[in-house]
């Protein structure tokens, strides 16, 4: 008489673990002593299409505040935008979103 396999447990995937790899990553502006914040605001506008008054907002966190968030996404779509913010002389770095 043969006797059947014991059950094998398998791995199962942590759900937090899955949880915590699926958090945006964050496009961060640092403020700076070179760019002016009508320059600041236009960029905003220029890469990210945000209105006037948003990019306006946005440039006077970074004025007043040291910095802001100014997009949020996948971590490759936020490097990307973190590039195109330094081409245009910006101080800009990607963060995981806590």
């Amino acid at each position: 008489m043969s006797s059947a396999p014991a059950p094998v447990e398998l791995e199962r995937p942590d759900i937090a673990e899955e949880v915590a790899s699926d958090r945006p990553w964050l496009a961060i502006v640092w403020n700076d002593p070179i760019n002016l914040m009508s320059y600041v605001t236009y960029v905003f506008q220029a890469v990210f299409g945000y209105p006037k008054s948003k990019a306006e907002k946005l440039m006077m966190d970074v004025h007043h505040k040291g910095r802001a968030v100014v997009a949020n996404g996948t971590r490759e779509e936020m490097e990307r935008d973190v590039e195109v913010l330094h081409s245009y002389g910006l101080w800009a770095t990607v963060r995981r979103d806590d």
